[in-house]
């Protein structure tokens, strides 16, 4: 299930720029992968020293570095240590509780997004953070976890599909970013058919258990707009060009990316008051069974009044009550209130009470 907080109280009092993972332990080996290319050349590999990647920063080919599990802080601290990254970012990176945003340090882009995922089996949202690292000719990414989004992206890079291997370091933080979003469109598709479940149960027969599935939604709503609101500016800031590093042939793909955004976010608050009027539905539906039930009980109620009058009327025993000495009075009685029964049942169907 998402989470929604971490517990960074174990960061209280320490200086800012202290290194310390906050967050789940979602991988326990740290990886780090390497695709290097250009529109002749590619290569990929996985290397065993943080070293080894330190002589791709100045090539003239692009290069991706996918550093998957950020548990071990050492390998953080080296990387940012050779590529010049801030203290404050390198504890951003750690602190997988940021909210999506872009920060211009000059000679490189600190971009962190949410990658979303719908677990199924469970009916669960699963969150991961996705730090991103643009310099002239290079993109770091660090993620939590070995599962990711991005199997098509390198797919492209390896078979030169598409424009990518003629583009710069710029073009390639657009598609990973892109990767990303596109799996928003996913996930939100898959919980769409979820919600919809959800409204047919209601709508058959509402209890309990369908009331708590709407209101972990509705914190989950919450949850991916706050991933996904701040995404915007993020975009939009990287389409105004205020940064060198991104081209102006880069700008019109970002501004594609912006308007999936848009549509994500208009999306999310459909689901959100969807979830809402789900509520009043069942709030609705248990006030009319309530009703209904109130009715059935309010006409039985009236039916045995008239009943209860005549038999508390012959249970009085008074001496000198003429029918007592009736042969006939105890069937007669009886039919009586047989007959009040009928016409009472016959006149509430004629109302349609009943």
């Amino acid at each position: 299930m998402l989470r929604h907080s971490s517990k960074v109280s174990t960061k209280a009092g320490l200086p800012p720029g202290t290194l310390m993972k906050v967050g789940e332990k979602r991988c326990e080996k740290t990886t780090i992968s390497v695709i290097d290319y250009d529109s002749k050349s590619f290569e990929e590999q996985t290397v065993e020293r943080v070293e080894d990647i330190f002589p791709y920063k100045d090539t003239a080919k692009v290069t991706w570095i996918n550093v998957t599990g950020i548990d071990n802080i050492d390998v953080i601290e080296k990387i940012g240590s050779y590529f010049g990254l801030h203290p404050l970012v390198l504890e951003d990176i750690l602190h997988t509780n940021q909210r999506p945003k872009m920060e211009d340090f000059g000679d490189f882009l600190y971009i962190v997004l949410k990658m979303l995922y719908f677990e199924e089996t469970e009916n669960d949202i699963m969150a991961e953070q996705i730090s991103l690292i643009l310099g002239k000719n290079y993109v770091i990414s660090f993620q939590e976890s070995e599962k990711d989004v991005f199997g098509h992206l390198r797919e492209r890079i390896q078979k030169s599909k598409g424009r990518i291997r003629t583009m710069g370091s710029d073009y390639l933080a657009y598609n990973l970013m892109d990767a990303i979003v596109d799996n928003y469109y996913i996930m939100l598709e898959r919980l769409g058919e979820y919600i919809d479940d959800i409204e047919k149960e209601l709508i058959g027969d509402p209890d309990r258990e369908i009331l708590e599935e709407i209101n972990y939604l509705r914190s989950e709503m919450i949850f991916l707009r706050k991933a996904v609101w701040p995404l915007r500016e993020v975009i939009r800031n990287l389409e105004r060009r205020d940064s060198l590093l991104i081209q102006e042939k880069t700008v019109i793909f970002l501004r594609d990316l912006y308007d999936h955004t848009i549509q994500i976010i208009d999306t999310v608050e459909t689901y959100k008051e969807m979830l809402s009027g789900m509520i009043e539905l069942y709030l609705s539906s248990v006030s009319n069974r309530m009703n209904e039930v109130m009715k059935t009980l309010t006409i039985i109620a009236t039916i045995f009044i008239p009943l209860s009058f005549i038999a508390g009327v012959y249970g009085m025993n008074f001496e000198y009550m003429p029918e007592l000495q009736w042969r006939w009075g105890y069937p007669a009685v009886l039919v009586v209130m047989v007959m009040i029964l009928l016409l009472m049942v016959f006149y509430f169907k004629k109302k349609r009470w009943l």
